[in-house]
């Protein structure tokens, strides 16, 4: 009666048993080469998978199986030829609005997913793919929010009719210039009241208030661009047409963007790290003007001296009709007057109402189209890093004004591709502030299918060589640490796919290690068990006793070990986090196996049982 578990024991170990191999064997079911169909702005209904269909059945090109997953379509291919020439197919005869994405669908069976059972998810380093890491420049952004705060200064004196002789900002403070004392006060009164985010306070006896940004309204600012760049870059993701990217924060200003499957990497850093936005304005004075004004640089108070992209001069006003923000939709096409490239543009309520209202006193005048790019450049002087900062300001189209239009117009004077990528930005939306991209890798598909290769391989070989020594070494009981060994290999496995984490090359080395490490807790019972012996114990006694004061010894080197694992994923990025889950994870089911698992199967074989010896 000594080894002896009670019945239930038994049944919780048949469970976790049985639940840990449905959850590990979607696994062995491998991917689909696929075609995810998404809309840009609402979810795809059953109409759209007929459409879909219509498109596939009309190129002859024959498919596993189509179905109508999350609010998108998801088309299943025999072979990546098949997927590749669906792709195509789909994306010239589906409207513009729709997204086509290649795509590895887990082949899972239907009665598997019905009990959410997934595979893991490959990393980059398995699946392929673009691995961008970017900063924020977080001074760009308090720079933005300063300016703002002064035209809302202005604006709110204005409003108050206070007069004020200037406002100005240097070195990130802040001075309003008064005319007399009254004014000042008044000022302060209302200024105090209206920008909480600003430190006001008047300058002794002069006639002038200074303020800067606070701490709090600093630190709110460096953490609202950097969730809204996020969210941007998310969009621009979407509309890339890349599926299951991973796009999250790192530290305080930097963002890791994880694209599998692209490998235009060109392509891909032009449209996530683009700042590209539009402005509108009217010009000022006739082509005349612009040259005398190029040449002589005397240029009018209310206009602004810009360059069309030949080098050709242009007079702007200074006020700016509608910016890209206000901008809700935009599509790159084809001017059917002129038959070249083109981008269709949408503007919001307020936007619309601006560009109607202007158009119609302006009929029969120029107006302007603005291209602004914002660009941020590490560059090595000397022993300093330094960041150069640069803003380009274009003309890209000079229009006469031909009638009144307000929400939906047309732009042109670009290529082909550069209208492409400027749609794509404007549906977007614009960063809250640059971005600079700090570190970037490419992954082939086939280094992928390599790493995963040898990964497995790896795992393999370290399994079965384990295997071989236990059975060697401690026999029977060997054997039974092998079974434990297979469990917790599945264990491991079945909590990967249940959490849906990602696996990479260093969670394969965290399993590598796990598979190593997980028989240590089974050889010091066993020393134990065969320590009893030779001191001339009862076996049963000697297998209590093995079990029990190898205990704490089992449980310290385990518990250190998972410190080191918890400490590296709280101080380490990616790939190291990849590999602290799996350390922890194996840790945790390699100890549970062992002790507990190890100690049913023997009380099981050998429990209320006279034995006069064991195969150990």
């Amino acid at each position: 009666m000594l080894n002896q578990y009670p019945l239930w024991k038994y049944l919780m170990l048949a469970i976790v048993l049985v639940v840990g191999s449905l959850y590990a064997l979607p696994n062995l079911y491998g991917e689909d080469p696929s075609v995810q169909v998404s809309h840009r702005t609402q979810p795809l209904e059953q109409g759209d998978l007929l459409a879909v269909e219509q498109v596939l059945n009309k190129e002859a090109i024959e498919f596993k199986r189509i179905e109508l997953e999350n609010n998108k379509v998801l088309v299943r291919f025999n072979d990546e030829h098949t997927q590749l020439k669906a792709a195509d197919a789909l994306k010239d005869a589906l409207d513009k609005k729709y997204l086509v994405a290649l795509n590895l669908a887990a082949a899972t069976p239907d009665w598997l997913r019905s009990l959410n059972a997934s595979p893991m998810y490959l990393g980059l380093d398995l699946r392929g793919g673009i691995h961008f890491l970017m900063e924020v420049d977080m001074e760009a952004a308090i720079k933005r929010l300063e300016e703002s705060l002064i035209s809302d200064i202005k604006s709110a004196l204005r409003e108050e009719k206070i007069r004020y002789r200037g406002v100005r900002l240097d070195d990130h403070i802040l001075q309003i210039d008064f005319s007399d004392a009254t004014s000042v006060e008044s000022a302060l009164s209302i200024l105090k009241r209206q920008f909480r985010q600003l430190d006001l306070s008047q300058q002794g006896e002069q006639l002038s208030i200074q303020g800067k940004l606070t701490e709090v309204a600093i630190r709110d600012e460096k953490k609202s661009a950097l969730q809204q760049n996020i969210i941007t870059l998310r969009n621009r993701v979407n509309e890339l047409g890349v599926a299951e990217p991973i796009i999250q924060q790192q530290g305080d200003s930097r963002i890791v963007v994880q694209l599998p499957g692209v490998q235009d990497s060109a392509r891909a850093k032009t449209i996530l790290g683009g700042t590209a936005t539009l402005e509108f304005r009217l010009t000022e004075g006739s082509v005349t003007d612009w040259y005398d004004a190029e040449e002589s640089g005397r240029i009018p108070l209310n206009a602004l001296l810009y360059h069309e992209r030949n080098g050709n001069p242009v007079l702007l006003n200074r006020r700016v009709i509608v910016t890209g923000d206000m901008i809700t939709d935009a599509a790159s096409t084809i001017d059917t007057d002129k038959g070249v490239p083109a981008v269709s543009v949408s503007l919001d309520g307020k936007g619309a109402k601006k560009m109607n209202d202007t158009t119609r006193e302006n009929v029969g005048h120029k107006m302007a189209v603005v291209f602004i790019e914002s660009k941020v450049e590490t560059k090595q002087v000397g022993d300093e890093t330094v960041k150069q900062r640069s803003i380009t300001k274009e003309v890209i189209n000079v229009a006469t004004i031909q009638g009144v239009f307000g929400a939906r117009f047309q732009i042109t004077g670009m290529e082909s591709q550069e209208a492409r990528d400027l749609s794509l930005l404007l549906r977007a939306g614009s960063l809250r502030a640059p971005i600079e991209i700090i570190e970037e890798r490419t992954i082939g598909p086939s280094l992928g299918a390599d790493n995963i290769k040898q990964g497995f391989q790896s795992v393999m070989i370290g399994f079965v060589l384990v295997l071989i020594f236990m059975a060697i070494y401690y026999r029977a009981f060997g054997l039974i640490a092998n079974v434990a060994l297979t469990v917790n290999l599945v264990l491991l496995i079945a909590i990967l796919s249940m959490l849906q984490a990602t696996l990479t090359l260093p969670g394969i080395a965290g399993i590598v290690l796990t598979v190593g490490m997980a028989v240590d807790a089974n050889v010091l019972i066993y020393e134990r068990i065969r320590e009893e012996l030779r001191n001339g114990n009862s076996i049963q006694a000697s297998i209590h006793a093995g079990y029990e004061k190898a205990f704490s010894t089992i449980t310290d080197a385990n518990i250190t070990t998972l410190i080191a694992a918890v400490v590296l994923f709280s101080l380490g990025t990616g790939p190291i986090k990849g590999f602290a889950i799996t350390l922890s994870i194996g840790i945790i089911t390699s100890m549970f196996t062992a002790i507990v698992g190890t100690r049913a199967i023997v009380n099981f074989v050998y429990g209320n049982r006279h034995l006069e010896k064991i195969s150990i």
